[in-house]
């Protein structure tokens, strides 16, 4: 795991191609501090910044094969390297050091762009191809590394972070309105879109190549279901629990290859439960665990971490993030995620990587993915409650169904039918809908949208951020079963566009740490996309295969424990005695006028609303960490523009 960042075209002088160069490499060093390289070679620059993994003596970079004409900036990792290693030696290759660096050039050298597939990994890279005059950009299957681009001085420049391209001078950091939409909906941009005018995202599973000028953009692989009828039905001898063991435990193995120590975290659920069981059967050394606690009990999950910990007979370490502690970071980590949020769950995560490092160690085992590929939110049971409510809407009794669903939200305990079936809106909406399964979810989330600006809502205009995405679905999409729509939804989107990269990479990376995901492996996510509906939500129980796989390995007390999503204090921390200096500045009607986005007024009274424990529901936490993120970006208190903070805002 690294920084990467380059340009490619020829009206960037040689002289100021090495300092451009120098400065991306400046504000990517956090994510690579054990060694640097630039290289130029003609109309296109390659800059690393490394953080030694795998290869330690002799996977520098950027790195090249100048037999081929090839050099590379790779930031992640290829699992697999030493199987393809093997494969490509028989075929004649030799090889200098022992980097899966050096594979995937031999690797492209050999199939060209074809050699993606045989990439088990996580990777973002540059590569320049002198024989063919071209410049490669690529991101993985599952968008874990990122990789991002904008056009400047006539050239093409591209970097792992945001803040590398806002890094060049002239280059200016203007809020998108129309992304700032996207995330007041959805929670994260639509790619290519990010939250700043002007720079792009190249999407997952996406490849970009530049020649004479021309620039394509496809993609080399994507997430698919099969349709409604054809899917695996759920065996009743336990083979696909078993087949679903196996492949865990080589994805989980594979992912232990590196030339340092690997860690885990332990939430203290079933996923990261699983992955730290599975890498405690392969480890030599004995495995480090490493945990989250927080001071509320609606948060904290400190029990069942321990009551893991103690199975595996682990090393552990832990830390307990306190309310004043996400108030006074949230600056901190906005300059690192670069993209507003909506939930301060980022935030405890940083501090859960700056443990790990402060421990010397560099890579930590997630249980990422899960959810996703196994349907284990709570959003997807709540799609199945409200169509089955949806088809006799005027029943009392059915609507109940939705206060199992949420334990840990008392307040719901407490409401009628008729408030039940108002908020989760079933019988209103067509059960063809595309949408259905996220309707309720993006319409709490827009109702945030109250208190942006008359200059917002002008600039917005009459977009539609949902049926944006809709209309960016899969041709297939309508054939595939409902609850597999909700986890393309969920996999193809929300996950690469927030949950991996604010709550993942860029916190983890601010701390020179690298994640991996056994559960994102590529033949998990095949396997478990061809699974019935059923293998994976039997009723209203969620995860049921995984479940399977885990008996024998995780405690029974972990496997079948009521679900408890990760979730940090939002509004709330910053109620009472925690109020921080930071906040009358940022969100003074002052800078709020500067910037147009927001509503001055409005803003003030959640504000002081906030500040006096009154902020109630979704919408008053949202939309207050999501205009307040949103200021922290806008200034120099975050992301350090080339152009003063004057010029931040709508364009």
């Amino acid at each position: 795991m690294c920084g990467i960042a380059g340009y490619h075209g020829k009206n960037i002088a040689p002289e100021k191609a090495a300092d451009y160069l120098s400065r991306m490499v400046a504000a990517l060093r956090h994510r690579g501090p054990d060694g640097e390289g630039i290289l130029l070679r003609g109309d296109t620059g390659l800059a690393h910044t490394r953080l030694s993994i795998v290869g330690l003596p002799d996977g520098a970079q950027p790195m090249t094969k100048e037999e081929a004409g090839l050099a590379v900036s790779f930031n992640g990792e290829i699992f697999n390297y030493v199987e393809l290693r093997d494969d490509l030696k028989a075929r004649g290759y030799s090889f200098r050091g022992g980097s899966d660096t050096e594979v995937l050039l031999a690797a492209y050298a050999q199939k060209g762009l074809d050699c993606f597939d045989d990439f088990n990994g996580d990777f973002a890279f540059a590569l320049h191809d002198t024989r063919t005059r071209t410049l490669v950009l690529a991101r993985d299957r599952m968008g874990v590394r990122p990789l991002f681009y904008a056009e400047h001085e006539g050239a093409l420049f591209f970097a792992s972070e945001i803040k590398a391209l806002l890094a060049l001078p002239g280059m200016a950091a203007e809020i998108d309105p129309v992304a700032l939409d996207q995330i007041f909906t959805l929670w994260c941009p639509i790619p290519p879109r990010t939250a700043f005018r002007g720079i792009h995202e190249l999407p997952p599973g996406h490849v970009m190549t530049v020649r004479d000028g021309e620039r394509r953009i496809r993609p080399w692989w994507q997430l698919s279901y099969p349709d409604r009828n054809d899917a695996l039905p759920l065996g009743e001898k336990g083979e696909q629990a078993e087949e679903l063991r196996a492949l865990l435990a080589d994805a989980t193995r594979i992912r232990l290859r590196a030339d340092v120590p690997v860690g885990a975290y332990l939430s203290g659920g079933l996923d990261s439960s699983f992955i730290a069981a599975l890498a405690a059967k392969t480890v030599t050394r004995g495995l480090r665990t490493f945990s989250l606690t927080f001071r509320s009990e609606e948060h904290d999950e400190s029990s069942w971490q321990r009551q893991m910990a103690a199975t595996l007979d682990a090393e552990t370490d832990s830390v307990e993030c306190s309310s004043e502690t996400i108030v006074n970071r949230m600056p901190d980590v906005m300059q690192q995620i670069g993209c507003p949020i909506l939930r301060t769950a980022p935030v405890p995560l940083h501090l859960l990587s700056q443990r790990v490092r402060e421990c010397g160690m560099k890579v930590v085992l997630t249980g990422e993915g899960a959810d996703e590929i196994f349907a284990g939110y709570d959003l997807f049971r709540e799609a199945r409650v409200r169509r089955f409510c949806g088809r006799q809407p005027q029943s009392m009794r059915r609507p109940r169904l939705f206060q199992r669903l949420y334990p840990y939200l008392p307040g719901l305990k407490q409401q009628s039918p008729e408030y039940l079936a108002r908020f989760f809106s079933f019988g209103s909406e067509s059960l063809d809908d595309p949408l259905y399964s996220h309707r309720p979810r993006f319409r709490s989330t827009a109702a945030a949208k109250l208190f942006f600006s008359a200059g917002l809502r002008e600039a917005i205009g009459d977009y539609d951020a949902a049926a944006d995405l809709a209309a960016q679905l899969p041709a297939d999409f309508g054939r595939w079963h409902p609850l597999h729509q909700a986890q393309y939804l969920e996999t193809a989107f929300l996950l690469p566009g927030y949950i991996l990269s604010s709550q993942g990479d860029r916190v983890m990376m601010a701390n020179a740490v690298e994640g991996r995901f056994p559960f994102l492996d590529h033949r998990i996510v095949a396997f478990a996309a061809r699974l019935s509906p059923d293998a994976k939500l039997l009723g209203l129980r969620e995860k049921h295969i995984l479940k399977q796989a885990a008996r024998g390995i995780v405690p029974p007390a972990i496997i079948d424990r009521p679900k408890q999503p990760y979730r940090a204090p939002d509004a709330e921390a910053f109620a009472g005695s925690a109020r921080p200096t930071y906040l009358d500045a940022v969100l003074s009607p002052e800078r709020l006028a500067e910037s147009g986005l927001f509503n001055a007024q409005a803003v003030g009274k959640l504000k002081e609303k906030v500040l006096k424990g009154q902020a109630t529901g979704f919408r008053d936490n949202a939309a207050f960490i999501g205009i307040l993120s949103t200021e922290l970006l806008r200034g120099n208190e975050t992301i350090q523009s080339s152009k003063p903070a004057s010029s931040i805002g709508i364009a």
